[in-house]
Protein backbone atom coordinates (compact mmCIF):
# COMPACT_ATOMS: atom_id res chain seq x y z
CA UNK A 1 0.00 0.00 0.00
CA UNK A 2 1.43 3.33 -0.87
CA UNK A 3 1.33 6.25 1.48
CA UNK A 4 3.33 9.73 1.69
CA UNK A 5 5.65 8.40 4.78
CA UNK A 6 9.30 9.19 4.51
CA UNK A 7 10.45 5.74 4.16
CA UNK A 8 8.79 5.30 0.87
CA UNK A 9 11.51 5.37 -1.71
CA UNK A 10 12.32 8.29 -3.73
CA UNK A 11 10.33 8.74 -6.91
CA UNK A 12 12.84 8.70 -10.23
CA UNK A 13 10.21 11.08 -12.24
CA UNK A 14 7.21 12.82 -11.67
CA UNK A 15 5.14 10.28 -13.64
CA UNK A 16 6.23 7.97 -10.92
CA UNK A 17 5.69 9.96 -8.43
CA UNK A 18 1.88 10.54 -9.71
CA UNK A 19 1.13 7.09 -9.94
CA UNK A 20 2.08 6.73 -6.57
CA UNK A 21 0.15 9.16 -5.65
CA UNK A 22 -2.97 8.00 -7.05
CA UNK A 23 -2.22 5.12 -4.98
CA UNK A 24 -2.41 6.65 -1.45
CA UNK A 25 -4.55 5.45 0.77
CA UNK A 26 -2.85 6.64 4.22
CA UNK A 27 -5.66 8.70 5.87
CA UNK A 28 -8.85 6.93 6.75
CA UNK A 29 -11.66 9.78 6.87
CA UNK A 30 -10.35 11.09 3.22
CA UNK A 31 -10.36 7.47 1.98
CA UNK A 32 -13.67 7.22 3.67
CA UNK A 33 -14.94 10.23 2.36
CA UNK A 34 -13.68 10.69 -1.30
CA UNK A 35 -14.97 7.03 -2.00
CA UNK A 36 -18.54 7.45 -0.94
CA UNK A 37 -18.40 10.56 -3.16
CA UNK A 38 -17.63 8.18 -5.94
CA UNK A 39 -20.19 5.97 -4.93
CA UNK A 40 -23.09 8.39 -4.55
CA UNK A 41 -22.35 10.93 -7.12
CA UNK A 42 -24.26 13.86 -7.66
CA UNK A 43 -26.79 13.71 -10.08
CA UNK A 44 -25.88 15.80 -12.91
CA UNK A 45 -22.62 13.51 -13.12
CA UNK A 46 -24.52 10.25 -12.73
CA UNK A 47 -23.50 8.91 -16.20
CA UNK A 48 -19.87 9.28 -15.16
CA UNK A 49 -17.61 6.82 -13.79
CA UNK A 50 -15.76 9.09 -10.90
CA UNK A 51 -11.61 8.80 -10.33
CA UNK A 52 -12.43 8.64 -6.51
CA UNK A 53 -8.76 8.53 -5.74
CA UNK A 54 -6.04 11.43 -4.78
CA UNK A 55 -5.58 13.44 -7.63
CA UNK A 56 -1.14 14.24 -8.87
CA UNK A 57 -0.38 16.84 -9.90
CA UNK A 58 -1.10 18.30 -13.29
CA UNK A 59 1.30 19.81 -15.90
CA UNK A 60 4.98 19.56 -17.83
CA UNK A 61 7.77 17.88 -15.95
CA UNK A 62 10.04 21.11 -16.95
CA UNK A 63 7.25 23.60 -15.24
CA UNK A 64 8.59 27.08 -14.33
CA UNK A 65 5.79 27.72 -12.67
CA UNK A 66 3.78 26.07 -10.18
CA UNK A 67 0.53 26.41 -8.89
CA UNK A 68 -0.41 24.95 -5.39
CA UNK A 69 -3.99 24.96 -4.45
CA UNK A 70 -6.11 23.09 -1.75
CA UNK A 71 -7.25 20.12 -2.43
CA UNK A 72 -9.46 18.40 -4.82
CA UNK A 73 -13.27 19.14 -5.40
CA UNK A 74 -15.69 16.02 -4.46
CA UNK A 75 -17.37 16.20 -7.94
CA UNK A 76 -14.62 18.17 -9.73
CA UNK A 77 -11.23 16.72 -9.51
CA UNK A 78 -12.34 13.61 -7.49
CA UNK A 79 -14.71 12.84 -10.02
CA UNK A 80 -12.63 13.71 -13.42
CA UNK A 81 -8.91 12.54 -11.70
CA UNK A 82 -7.71 15.84 -12.85
CA UNK A 83 -6.65 19.44 -10.71
CA UNK A 84 -9.24 21.60 -10.88
CA UNK A 85 -11.04 20.06 -13.82
CA UNK A 86 -14.79 20.03 -13.84
CA UNK A 87 -15.96 22.75 -11.11
CA UNK A 88 -16.26 26.26 -11.06
CA UNK A 89 -13.04 26.94 -9.54
CA UNK A 90 -11.14 25.60 -12.09
CA UNK A 91 -13.44 27.36 -14.60
CA UNK A 92 -12.52 30.42 -13.41
CA UNK A 93 -8.82 29.41 -13.02
CA UNK A 94 -8.10 27.45 -16.26
CA UNK A 95 -10.12 31.13 -18.45
CA UNK A 96 -7.37 32.92 -16.79
CA UNK A 97 -4.22 30.88 -17.54
CA UNK A 98 -5.80 30.77 -21.27
CA UNK A 99 -5.88 34.72 -21.08
CA UNK A 100 -2.38 35.21 -19.84
CA UNK A 101 -0.68 32.73 -22.87
CA UNK A 102 -0.24 29.91 -20.24
CA UNK A 103 -3.06 27.19 -21.23
CA UNK A 104 -4.28 25.95 -24.57
CA UNK A 105 -7.83 26.51 -24.13
CA UNK A 106 -10.22 28.15 -21.77
CA UNK A 107 -12.10 25.48 -20.16
CA UNK A 108 -11.47 21.87 -18.25
CA UNK A 109 -13.89 19.81 -18.14
CA UNK A 110 -12.41 16.50 -18.34
CA UNK A 111 -9.33 15.06 -18.36
CA UNK A 112 -9.32 13.84 -21.97
CA UNK A 113 -10.02 17.42 -23.12
CA UNK A 114 -7.16 17.91 -24.46
CA UNK A 115 -6.10 21.12 -22.47
CA UNK A 116 -2.04 21.39 -22.41
CA UNK A 117 -0.62 23.93 -19.81
CA UNK A 118 2.69 25.95 -21.23
CA UNK A 119 5.09 25.83 -18.68
CA UNK A 120 3.11 25.70 -15.92
CA UNK A 121 2.16 22.86 -13.48
CA UNK A 122 -0.84 22.79 -11.05
CA UNK A 123 -0.87 20.58 -7.44
CA UNK A 124 -1.95 21.12 -4.18
CA UNK A 125 -1.11 20.01 -0.79
CA UNK A 126 -3.68 17.58 -0.25
CA UNK A 127 -4.25 15.19 -2.74
CA UNK A 128 -8.20 14.31 -1.63
CA UNK A 129 -11.16 15.78 -2.01
CA UNK A 130 -12.10 16.52 1.87
CA UNK A 131 -15.49 16.37 3.67
CA UNK A 132 -16.47 20.13 3.39
CA UNK A 133 -13.46 21.37 1.59
CA UNK A 134 -11.66 20.95 4.84
CA UNK A 135 -8.75 19.55 5.11
CA UNK A 136 -7.29 18.69 8.75
CA UNK A 137 -4.26 19.98 9.75
CA UNK A 138 -2.95 16.30 10.47
CA UNK A 139 -4.36 15.77 7.11
CA UNK A 140 -1.94 18.91 5.61
CA UNK A 141 0.98 17.26 7.54
CA UNK A 142 0.30 13.21 6.19
CA UNK A 143 0.42 14.50 2.70
CA UNK A 144 3.21 17.02 2.54
CA UNK A 145 5.81 14.62 1.52
CA UNK A 146 4.23 14.26 -1.94
CA UNK A 147 4.59 17.68 -2.11
CA UNK A 148 8.06 17.93 -0.94
CA UNK A 149 9.03 15.13 -3.38
CA UNK A 150 7.07 16.90 -6.34
CA UNK A 151 8.87 20.34 -5.31
CA UNK A 152 12.14 18.39 -5.52
CA UNK A 153 11.79 17.16 -8.79
CA UNK A 154 10.76 20.22 -10.37
CA UNK A 155 13.79 22.19 -8.49
CA UNK A 156 16.00 22.08 -11.87
CA UNK A 157 12.92 24.04 -13.78
CA UNK A 158 10.19 26.14 -11.40
CA UNK A 159 11.51 29.42 -10.53
CA UNK A 160 8.08 30.95 -8.93
CA UNK A 161 5.15 29.50 -7.51
CA UNK A 162 1.56 31.19 -7.35
CA UNK A 163 -0.31 29.96 -3.88
CA UNK A 164 -4.10 30.24 -3.88
CA UNK A 165 -5.13 31.05 -0.24
CA UNK A 166 -3.81 31.15 3.08
CA UNK A 167 -4.40 27.53 3.69
CA UNK A 168 -2.20 26.27 0.71
CA UNK A 169 0.09 28.83 2.08
CA UNK A 170 0.61 27.39 5.07
CA UNK A 171 0.79 23.62 3.81
CA UNK A 172 3.62 25.31 1.26
CA UNK A 173 6.24 27.36 3.22
CA UNK A 174 7.35 23.98 5.34
CA UNK A 175 7.70 22.03 2.17
CA UNK A 176 9.93 24.89 0.45
CA UNK A 177 12.01 24.83 3.23
CA UNK A 178 11.97 20.47 2.97
CA UNK A 179 12.67 20.77 -0.51
CA UNK A 180 15.93 23.00 -0.51
CA UNK A 181 14.66 26.68 -0.22
CA UNK A 182 15.39 29.24 2.45
CA UNK A 183 12.25 29.68 3.96
CA UNK A 184 12.48 33.24 6.05
CA UNK A 185 12.16 33.59 9.63
CA UNK A 186 8.86 34.61 11.03
CA UNK A 187 7.38 32.99 7.98
CA UNK A 188 6.13 35.14 5.74
CA UNK A 189 2.11 36.35 5.99
CA UNK A 190 0.09 35.36 3.64
CA UNK A 191 -1.68 38.14 1.68
CA UNK A 192 -3.23 38.39 -2.11
CA UNK A 193 0.16 39.91 -3.95
CA UNK A 194 2.55 39.43 -1.79
CA UNK A 195 5.29 38.54 -3.12
CA UNK A 196 8.26 36.47 -1.35
CA UNK A 197 11.51 35.56 -2.80
CA UNK A 198 13.19 32.24 -1.59
CA UNK A 199 17.08 32.24 -2.10
CA UNK A 200 18.24 28.32 -2.97
CA UNK A 201 21.61 27.81 -0.61
CA UNK A 202 22.75 25.27 -2.53
CA UNK A 203 23.58 27.85 -5.76
CA UNK A 204 20.81 26.76 -7.37
CA UNK A 205 17.42 28.59 -8.96
CA UNK A 206 15.77 30.94 -6.14
CA UNK A 207 11.58 30.54 -5.89
CA UNK A 208 9.62 34.05 -6.06
CA UNK A 209 6.73 32.89 -4.25
CA UNK A 210 3.10 34.65 -4.63
CA UNK A 211 0.32 34.99 -2.94
CA UNK A 212 -3.52 34.75 -4.58
CA UNK A 213 -6.84 34.29 -3.14
CA UNK A 214 -8.41 30.80 -3.83
CA UNK A 215 -10.62 30.83 -6.75
CA UNK A 216 -13.41 29.57 -4.42
CA UNK A 217 -16.82 30.05 -5.43
CA UNK A 218 -17.17 32.29 -2.25
CA UNK A 219 -14.50 34.16 -3.22
CA UNK A 220 -15.30 34.90 -6.91
CA UNK A 221 -18.89 35.34 -6.17
CA UNK A 222 -18.64 38.04 -4.21
CA UNK A 223 -15.95 39.68 -5.80
CA UNK A 224 -13.41 39.34 -3.37
CA UNK A 225 -11.17 37.81 -5.99
CA UNK A 226 -11.93 39.06 -9.95
CA UNK A 227 -10.70 37.30 -12.86
CA UNK A 228 -8.36 40.79 -13.57
CA UNK A 229 -6.79 40.16 -9.74
CA UNK A 230 -6.22 36.81 -10.68
CA UNK A 231 -4.71 37.43 -14.33
CA UNK A 232 -2.58 40.16 -12.74
CA UNK A 233 -0.86 37.22 -10.10
CA UNK A 234 -0.58 35.08 -12.80
CA UNK A 235 1.20 36.89 -15.11
CA UNK A 236 3.38 38.19 -12.60
CA UNK A 237 4.30 35.20 -11.42
CA UNK A 238 4.71 33.91 -15.32
CA UNK A 239 7.72 37.42 -15.74
CA UNK A 240 8.92 36.50 -12.96
CA UNK A 241 10.26 32.86 -13.88
CA UNK A 242 10.79 34.29 -17.43
CA UNK A 243 13.29 36.16 -15.68
CA UNK A 244 15.15 34.25 -13.49
CA UNK A 245 15.36 32.20 -16.75
CA UNK A 246 16.61 34.73 -18.69
CA UNK A 247 19.36 35.77 -15.87
CA UNK A 248 20.72 32.34 -15.37
CA UNK A 249 21.24 31.98 -19.00
CA UNK A 250 22.96 34.96 -19.33
CA UNK A 251 25.45 34.42 -15.99
CA UNK A 252 26.30 30.44 -17.69
CA UNK A 253 26.85 32.53 -20.54
CA UNK A 254 29.42 35.04 -18.94
CA UNK A 255 31.10 31.61 -17.27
Amino acid sequence: MASADGSAPAASGLGLLDRRIAGCRACPRLVEWREEVARTKRAAFADWTYWGRPVPGFGPSDARLLIIGLAPAAHGGNRTGRMFTGDRSGDVLYQALYDVGLASQPTSVAADDGLELYGVRITSPVHCAPPANKPTPGERDMCRPWLVQELRLLRPTVRSVVVLGAFGWQAALPAFAEAGWSVPRPRPAFGHGVRVPLDDPDGGGGLDVFGCFHVSQRNTFTGRLTPAMLRDVLRAAAEAAEAADAGGSAEAAGR
